[in-house]
């Protein structure tokens, strides 16, 4: 598999005196004022997804009992997914300058917007940040429906075993299961009681279902109301998962023993684009920048993602970025390279 890499031709200077090669690449940073929020463009950003879905679900109503509702169901799967990606940055506080005005939205914005637990999500999101692509730490590589780590393809039997020995070609349709894997994976957790303020998340989401099945089946015919939702929540499983899918996997996996810029810049990968890829992927195209300035407003990862990758350059550690076709290529390539294993098994299990 091969992995594009931008070149980094410097000489590794010294390290300083001052401290560790991050504490010298966070004063530039902090030196480019770019860990100041940036009130006026979430304000902007805030009010534009705000009107895409109350848009969209006022045009759910005016249009009616009506087949041209899958198109409102498209539009709204692409609302949701900037809905979720919003909370994405009132998780890291991005956006407000105390913890509680964030935490409010967070809940408004995921289990009210989008039917997901905010705090769920939280803490999963949290233990990915702290040990991205570690095999025994990081939640978002466990071996559960596709598996990121050879050794846990073995012994798979039955429709696992039949997913991991297609897992490439299965990606990208297994994402549209992706949003009811959300629900599902917030409700076990509300029900094992690891979320902060049960009450508050449950009650929320309980809103959300009875407010969003309601306008389905009182607006529209069963048939179109479930022809709506299988769209709405499979495309908007699509575009969150390919949100996500290009900026770790099929990255490397850390042995625990690198240092914390080395273990943040070597498991991500960046995508390169235009604003459009910027506004696509919320920022998260910026994935090295992200993942060492998680706090850092989404609209300064550009702005960092030149100075981040001169300082890589210094001191010889490999800045990955690509463009997103090959991103989700590598991804995919990783996925058949991991499956290789559980392909040969299951060969010479029915040689035999």
């Amino acid at each position: 598999m091969t992995i594009t890499i931008e070149p980094t031709t410097a000489a590794p200077p010294a390290r300083t005196a001052t401290g560790s090669d991050f504490a010298v690449l966070s004063r530039r940073i902090n030196d480019a004022g770019l860990m100041r929020r940036r009130p006026a463009v979430y304000a902007l950003r805030l009010s534009v997804v705000t009107l895409m879905l109350v848009g969209g679900w006022a045009a759910f109503f005016l249009i009616g009992s009506s087949w041209w509702q899958l198109v409102t169901a498209a539009f709204l799967a692409v609302t949701f997914t900037q809905v979720a990606l919003v909370a994405h940055d009132l998780a890291h506080r991005q956006v407000f300058r105390t913890k509680r005005p964030g935490e409010i939205a967070g809940r408004i914005a995921g289990n009210l917007g989008v039917g997901m637990s905010y705090g769920w999500w939280i803490d999963k999101h949290t233990r990915h940040h702290n040990n991205p692509n570690h095999d025994d730490l990081d939640p978002d590589v466990a071996p559960e429906v596709l598996i990121w780590a050879t050794e846990s393809a073995l012994g798979r039997r039955g429709l696992k075993g039949f997913i991991t020995r297609h897992q490439a070609a299965l990606f990208f349709p297994l994402l549209t299961l992706l949003a009811i894997d959300l629900k599902v994976s917030s409700v076990k957790a509300l029900r094992a009681g690891v979320v902060k303020r049960p009450r508050v998340e449950t009650a929320l989401l309980v809103v959300h279902a009875i407010a969003y099945l309601s306008a389905l089946f009182l607006v529209l015919s069963p048939l179109q109301a479930v022809a709506f939702l299988l769209v709405h929540q499979a495309l908007f499983g699509v575009y969150l998962g390919m949100t996500f899918a290009p900026n770790h996997k099929g990255m490397p996996h850390p042995t625990g023993d690198e240092d914390f810029l080395r273990k943040q810049v070597l498991t991500s990968r960046n995508v390169r684009g235009s604003w459009l890829t910027d506004a696509a992927m919320g920022g998260l195209n910026y994935q090295i920048e992200h993942h060492l300035f998680p706090g850092m407003p989404s609209p300064n990862l550009h702005k960092a993602q030149p100075i981040v990758r001169e300082y890589c350059a210094e001191i010889g550690v490999d800045y990955a970025q690509t463009g997103l076709v090959t991103s989700y290529r590598q991804a995919l390539s990783y996925l058949h390279e991991v499956s290789a294993p559980a392909r040969a098994e299951h060969e010479a299990r029915t040689a035999r």
